[in-house]
């Protein structure tokens, strides 16, 4: 079973998140599918703190992938936000 999930990058006190898509039965910060997307929680600067290619996380929901809590609340901000920066016709 596919499931869509974070896995942790990045260093002591500074975390960054890559959302991928993996096997359920693989580690944390094991083997993957395909990377979806990133996540910086303390991002500065011109970094953008979320990062989520929606048209993947679709196509791998059509195919069964379930997402893991954390991840359905990232993309659920995805979808937000770029519902907020297209302007309506």
């Amino acid at each position: 079973m596919l499931r869509i999930r974070l896995q942790r990058h990045g260093s002591t006190h500074h975390p960054v998140y890559r959302i991928v898509v993996c096997e359920s039965t693989s580690r944390r910060d094991g083997r993957f599918v395909e990377i979806i997307g990133s996540y910086e929680p303390s991002a500065r600067g011109k970094s953008l703190p979320l990062t989520v290619n929606l048209e993947r996380v679709d196509y791998w929901t059509k195919c069964g992938a379930q997402p893991s809590d954390t991840a359905r609340s990232l993309i659920k901000k995805a979808r937000k936000a770029a519902t907020a920066e297209t302007p309506a016709a």
